[in-house]
């Protein structure tokens, strides 16, 4: 048994819990900002829309770190990240995403650098609107394909 993999195995189960509790709170503060039309539940929804990306760019850098044993470098390292897991490794490993999850997950990398880089009260209800409503789909499909790769580390592990 390889015991790294069985480990990140259950660091990666570990964030997806993560992962779920903030997709509930993003949906939850984005009803209470349809109702309200408060801006202060709209910063919730950016800070948790922020957080989602965040967190699944760790279990991305785990996974190159402990199968790949290869993190990109450079400016554009994040878009690599994605690139990378949307990619078979000969020998190594298969994709840990589909290209079309890799394609939707690099909005939200988008979204969390206006996070960082804007003012919140700068937001735009109309820009975070098409992330919060095409969230619930993605993370189905990204819970499916993080489950059929995290059977493959259990299987190789």
């Amino acid at each position: 048994m390889n015991r790294r993999y069985l480990v990140l195995a259950s660091r990666v189960r570990e964030e997806m819990s993560e992962l779920t509790h903030a997709v509930n709170r993003i949906q939850r503060a984005w009803e209470r900002f349809k109702k309200t039309g408060d801006d202060f539940y709209l910063d919730s929804v950016a800070l948790n829309l922020h957080s989602f990306y965040t967190a699944i760019e760790k279990i991305f850098e785990m996974i190159a770190d402990a199968v790949d044993q290869s993190k990109p470098l450079g400016e554009n390292w994040h878009q690599a990240l994605l690139q990378q897991m949307a990619s078979e490794i000969k020998l190594i490993r298969p994709p840990v995403i589909s290209k079309t999850t890799r394609d939707e997950l690099d909005d939200y990398r988008g979204f969390r650098h206006v996070v960082r880089n804007v003012y919140a009260f700068h937001l735009s209800p109309a820009k975070i609107a098409p992330l919060v409503e095409s969230l619930p789909e993605l993370f189905r499909r990204l819970q499916v394909e993080l489950e059929g790769f995290l059977e493959f580390l259990e299987a190789d592990g």
